[in-house]
């Protein structure tokens, strides 16, 4: 809200002045004069203390924004208006700053703003696609299709994300528990067998010897091996998100990546053909729909490529053959892509595409899920099965020479 000073006259002719918290200037005017007041001067208040103090970060969280798409396109379904459907899910918003931003949208649309211009006022809140396909939707009338539409896209969208995140969260979480669990064992349990190894009369084998070596190291500069990963963290951090040739690379290794590279690189094609068939479906000009794509796609490599087919399209090529000469679209994403071209049903195979890529993300989640703890636990076993190997080795060794 921005708060505006103003002087007007009451409906007795007094002089009246004061402040007001209002979206716009407009909205501020319509305010007063639903409070029985003509404002003869309204300006934007400089004082300090009606400035807006944000200790957040202002956005939405992905799951509250869908829960939001689908209950806006049921209540336009059911036949309330823009107005009242927005100052409803105002009022039971549980986000703030979604809370914040419709009923500044409200504001907005009261004093006779478009929605979907209303919206774009808030882009940490509503993405490219939501106010891009609103506006579409405004012109042709067939709102409620489109946030029907919306709806389905942003729900399918969140669930892969959701499937993806948890299939990629399990090893990682396992991963660290094993390194928790080797890096006790050399700290506190190989290094008291050293006074035993050094009593011992006997060569040691070159497994115990590095084992050894390794957890009297760890003991004595663990604190050098930590400082060593936040620092690199750091600085991954900070390439990743400064540096455009690493934050490539670093998508390209983890999409050439044996296992999980796959199931990424499905589940960018499902998210990219799904956002281009919606796009589509609300009749937004071609042109526009991949440049919203490419600001959404999340992966600069297919980002790049959606560049690419923009470019080709602009020189009165075809959309299909940026995506045939690139590597991370299969074949089958092309053919369809060319078939809905020289049809014209790109949105209808683009949706299909999306339907498939989706489905084969959902079995590629259940098969890894099926094979990743085991895997896990064999690592798991293995590396406590060395430092146990090298810890008895030398005794054994003893034996057999007593």
């Amino acid at each position: 809200m921005t708060v505006f000073k103003y002087v007007g006259r009451t409906k007795m002719g007094a002089t009246q002045k004061g402040t007001i918290d209002a979206a716009s200037k407009t909205a501020a005017i319509a305010k007063l004069r639903e409070k029985g007041i003509n404002p003869r001067e309204i300006e934007e208040s400089k004082s300090i203390w009606h400035k807006e103090v944000s200790l957040g970060g202002g956005k939405v969280k992905t799951q509250d924004f869908v829960i939001y798409c689908r209950q806006f396109a049921t209540l336009i379904r059911a036949g309330v208006s823009l107005v009242e459907a927005t100052n409803i899910l105002a009022k039971q918003a549980t986000s703030k700053p979604l809370k914040k931003a419709l009923e500044n949208v409200e504001e907005d649309i009261r004093a006779g703003i478009p929605f979907s211009d209303a919206v774009r006022k808030h882009p940490k809140v509503f993405p490219e696609l939501f106010v891009n396909m609103m506006k579409s939707g405004e012109a042709t009338g067939n709102i409620d299709e489109t946030l029907e539409r919306l709806a389905n896209s942003y729900e399918k969208s969140f669930r892969l994300i959701k499937k993806v995140q948890s299939t990629l969260t399990y090893p990682a979480m396992l991963l660290v528990l094993i390194v928790i669990v080797v890096f006790f064992m050399l700290v506190f349990i190989v290094p008291s067998f050293v006074e035993s190894f050094e009593q011992m009369d006997t060569e040691l084998p070159a497994l115990t010897v590095a084992t050894v070596a390794l957890g009297t190291w760890l003991k004595q500069y663990w604190w050098l091996l930590i400082g060593a990963i936040v620092i690199g963290a750091v600085v991954f951090q900070y390439l990743y998100k400064n540096n455009k040739q690493f934050h490539y690379s670093v998508h390209y290794a983890l999409l050439k990546m044996p296992i999980f590279g796959p199931l990424l690189q499905k589940s960018a094609i499902a998210r990219l053909t799904r956002n281009l068939s919606s796009l589509f479906s609300s009749a937004v000009p071609i042109l526009q729909a991949l440049t919203i794509s490419e600001k959404i796609s999340g992966n600069p490599i297919i980002g790049k490529v959606i560049l690419d087919a923009r470019a080709s399209l602009e020189k009165g090529s075809t959309l299909t053959e940026p995506l045939e000469q690139s590597w991370i679209f299969p074949p089958m994403v092309t053919s369809m892509t060319r078939i809905g071209e020289s049809t014209g049903s790109l949105d209808y195979m683009l949706e299909k595409v999306a339907d498939f890529y989706e489905e084969e993300v959902d079995r590629t989640v259940d098969t890894l899920k099926s094979l990743i703890e085991p895997i896990m636990i064999a690592i798991l076993a293995g590396a406590v099965g060395l430092i146990v190997a090298a810890i008895f080795m030398p005794m054994f060794s003893l034996y057999e020479n007593m």
